[in-house]
């Protein structure tokens, strides 16, 4: 079953066990997934899914870090949930090892020297990485990789 399927029919669930919730969360998704469709009049694949759904979670974690700046947790606890459900979607994280690993080997192939070379470095990581490991750790990692 393509991934989008899979959010349709949890949706439907979600609807029929009336999970408030959880339901607006994923018709969140589906919102953002129809919007993507429409901006770039195509049908997304499975990695075009995971991509949306990635860029949800990160504006979930800055919208978390401004609500407990100012205090309002119980704005945070519900992105937070969000964040939960939106990360039932993407496939199993790699580990660390697995990453650092994948990381020295992207270095290698694109004979990175410095801190200039980091954005060869990304671009050979971002489409093995994608949706299985965070990417912003990943650009951390790099960068300490490389000196910066």
């Amino acid at each position: 079953m393509a991934l989008k399927e899979r959010i349709n029919e949890d949706m439907k669930a979600a609807l029929r066990a009336r999970e408030q919730a959880r339901l607006s969360a994923i018709r969140l998704l589906l919102a953002a997934l129809k919007q993507k469709e429409v901006d770039e009049r195509i049908a997304l694949a499975d990695a075009d899914v995971i991509g949306v759904i990635e860029k949800m979670i990160k504006q979930r974690r800055e919208s978390i870090a401004q609500y407990d700046k100012a205090g309002r947790t119980d704005l945070a606890q519900a992105e937070q949930f969000e964040i939960g459900v939106l990360s039932a979607y993407l496939p199993q994280q790699m580990p660390e090892a697995e990453v650092a690993r994948a990381v020295e080997a992207a270095i290698a192939e694109a004979g990175a020297a410095g801190m200039k070379d980091m954005g060869k470095v990304m671009a050979a990581l971002k489409p093995r990485l994608a949706g299985r490991a965070d990417m912003g750790k990943v650009s951390a990692l790099v960068k300490t990789r490389l000196g910066g």
